[in-house]
C-alpha cells in the first residue's frame, strides 16, 4: 500500500497467513498475532535514545512488534543502527517473516537508518538455555511469546526449570530466559497472560523474574476477549515493560495502566506506585498485585494492615484427594444400604456460598464413596471444614466460593472431597463452629473476592495462594461468626453488610 507503516504491512501479512491455516495449526503453537494498536502501546515504553540499537525478537511472527518498536524508535534523530535478531519456528510462516523484515530495512533506510537482521528458524527457548549461551546482548528485547503449557517432562520445561518449574506455561520460560539475555539497564516488553502474578506453578519465576528486572510499566486488559478477539483468546492479559538491574533494591516506582480493550488503549487511566506497594517482595510467593480502582487500592491497604494468617492460627488448606477417574471403583450414584458402607463424596457443584448442598444429584457425579481398605488413603476424618471451589466458572460471579461442612452431617466415621474441591481444617484439633462460620463469610465476601481479583487472573483458586492472604485478628474472624450464628441470617447480603460496618468499609462499592 502507499506509505504504508511497516507494522501496518506486518499486521497485514500477519492476516492473510491467519487466513490460510487452521485455528488447530495455530493454537498448538500457542501463535496469536499483536493488533497494531496493542505493539504500538508496547513499542512507545522504550526509552532508549542510543544511536546503535540491538533488539531481539523471540517470537517473531511477521515482525509485528519489532516493526512498531522501530518505527518508535526512529523518531529519535540521532539512531543510525539497529540491529535485530528474531526467532520464528514455524516454517510456513518464514516467508512472510522475511517480506516484513525485508519492507522494514527499506522503510528505515529511507530514513538514513540501517538495519541488519539475523532470523533464525530455532526454538529460542532450547537454543538460549543452554550453558554456553551468551547472555547480556541485546537493549531492547520486545515479544508475544507464545502460550500454552508445559508439561513437567517437556524438553522446553526442563531446558528452563532453573527459572520456570513445575507445569508452567512456556510463556514465563520466555520472560525468564530473554531477561537473561539483557545488558545491564536494557529493557524488556512482553505481553503475556496475566496468571504469572500468583501461584505455585510461577513461583520461581516470580522469584527470578522480580529479583533481575525492575518493573517500570504495567498495563492490565480488564476484558479477557477485547485484547486478541480476533482469535478468540479468553485471556487475562496484560504489557509489562521493566528494565534489567543490578542489585535491585526494588526502590523504583511501577506506572499501572488499564483499559478495558483496545477501543480505550489510547486513554488509559495511569496510576504511580512503589513497586512495593504492588509486589509483595518480603514474602516466598512474590505476588503481584494489579488494581484498577481507587477502591481495590483501598482493600489492598486493608489486608497489608492485617498480620493474621491461617499458618499464624494453625489452620491448614489443602486440596481434596479424591481424583474421580482414578477412583470409579469407589464412587456410587445412589445409597446402598447393608451391603457397603459408603461416605459423602463432595464435588465442586456440592458447594455454594454458605452452603453445602448434599446429595445433589448430577450425571456422573456419585455422591457417596466407599469405605474400604482401598479407598482409605482417599478420604478425611469426619471432622469439621470449610469447603471451597478450587475452580469458578463463566457464570459465577464471585472466585471464592465456600461452604460450612459439619459433621453432624453423616454418621460415616470418614467423608470424600474430590479433588477440585479445598478443604480447610485444624491438622491436630478441630475448628471451632464460629471460626468456620466467620472465615467461610470472610471467604465469601465481597471484600475478599476483590482483593483476590487484584492478583489472580484466572479461574483456579491455589492452596498456595489461600496460604499466602492475610487475615484479621482471630477474635474479629470469631465474632463475624457468632455474629451470624445469633441471627441465624447466612445471607451474602447480610455478610457483606456485617463486614463492610466491622471494616469501615461503607464508602467502598465493589465492582
Amino acid at each position: 500500500m502507499p506509505n504504508e507503516l511497516p507494522s501496518d504491512y506486518a499486521d497485514r501479512l500477519g492476516m492473510i497467513y491467519a487466513s490460510g491455516v487452521s485455528a488447530e495449526h495455530k493454537k498448538s503453537r500457542g501463535q496469536f498475532f499483536t493488533p497494531t494498536p496493542i505493539a504500538r502501546l508496547m513499542a512507545s515504553y522504550s526509552t532508549s535514545r542510543g544511536a546503535s540499537v540491538s533488539i531481539l525478537d523471540p517470537g517473531c511472527g511477521t515482525a509485528i512488534l519489532t516493526s512498531a518498536l522501530a518505527e518508535h524508535l526512529a523518531k529519535n534523530k540521532s539512531l543510525r543502527e539497529l540491529h535485530l535478531t528474531a526467532y520464528e519456528t514455524d516454517v510456513n510462516l518464514i516467508s512472510f517473516s522475511e517480506r516484513s523484515l525485508a519492507y522494514l530495512k527499506q522503510w528505515l533506510s529511507d530514513r538514513g537508518i540501517v538495519l541488519s537482521y539475523i532470523l533464525c528458524v530455532d526454538d529460542f527457548v532450547l537454543q538460549h538455555s543452554k550453558k554456553n549461551s551468551e547472555s547480556g546482548l541485546f537493549d531492547i528485547i520486545i515479544s508475544n511469546p507464545p502460550y500454552f503449557k508445559l508439561t513437567k517432562d517437556d524438553e522446553r520445561a526442563q531446558a528452563a526449570k532453573n527459572v520456570a518449574s513445575g507445569q508452567s506455561n512456556i510463556y514465563s520460560a520466555f520472560m525468564a530466559i530473554a531477561a537473561q539475555q539483557l545488558r545491564n539497564r536494557g529493557e524488556i516488553i512482553f505481553i503475556t497472560p496475566r496468571s504469572f502474578a500468583s501461584g505455585n506453578y510461577f513461583k520461581s519465576f516470580r522469584e527470578y523474574f522480580f529479583s533481575t528486572v525492575d518493573i517500570e510499566n504495567i498495563h492490565l486488559f480488564v476484558s479477557r476477549k477485547d485484547t486478541f478477539g480476533r482469535d478468540s483468546v479468553l485471556q487475562e492479559t496484560v504489557i509489562m515493560k521493566g528494565r534489567k538491574c543490578k542489585g535491585n533494591a526494588h526502590k523504583h516506582k511501577i506506572a499501572l495502566s488499564s483499559s478495558h480493550g483496545m477501543k480505550d488503549i489510547e486513554k488509559p487511566s495511569v496510576k504511580i506506585y512503589e513497586a512495593s506497594e504492588l509486589i509483595d517482595f518480603n514474602t516466598k510467593e512474590k505476588m503481584l498485585h494489579l488494581p484498577t480502582t481507587e477502591e481495590e487500592e483501598r482493600v489492598i491497604r486493608l489486608f497489608k494492615s492485617w498480620d493474621g494468617s491461617l499458618q499464624k492460627y494453625n489452620i491448614q488448606v489443602s486440596t481434596g484427594p479424591v481424583v474421580a477417574f482414578r477412583s470409579q471403583q469407589f464412587i456410587y450414584e445412589k445409597y446402598r444400604n447393608g451391603t457397603v458402607t459408603l461416605a459423602p463424596l463432595i464435588w465442586l457443584h456440592n458447594v455454594n456460598k454458605m452452603m453445602l448442598e448434599w446429595p445433589l444429584e448430577k450425571p456422573a457425579k456419585g455422591q457417596y464413596i466407599n469405605i474400604t481398605d482401598g479407598s482409605k488413603t482417599l478420604l478425611l476424618p469426619n471432622k469439621d471444614y470449610i469447603l471451597l471451589r478450587r475452580f469458578s466458572t463463566k457464570d459465577d460471579k464471585s472466585r471464592l466460593i465456600a461452604a460450612p461442612y459439619f459433621s453432624r452431617t453423616t454418621k460415616a466415621a470418614f467423608i470424600g472431597v474430590e479433588n477440585k474441591v479445598n478443604y480447610i481444617y485444624r491438622p491436630d484439633g478441630k475448628l471451632e463452629k464460629e471460626e468456620i462460620v466467620g472465615l467461610c463469610a470472610l471467604l465469601n465476601s465481597n471484600l475478599f473476592d476483590t482483593y483476590f481479583r487484584t492478583f489472580n487472573g484466572n479461574v483456579n483458586v491455589s492452596a498456595t495462594e489461600l496460604r499466602e492472604i492475610s487475615l484479621p485478628p482471630h477474635e474479629q474472624i470469631k465474632y463475624i461468626g457468632k455474629t451470624i450464628i445469633d441471627t441465624n441470617d447466612f445471607s451474602t447480603t447480610y455478610i457483606n453488610e456485617l463486614i463492610n460496618e466491622i471494616f469501615e468499609l461503607n464508602h467502598i462499592t465493589y465492582e
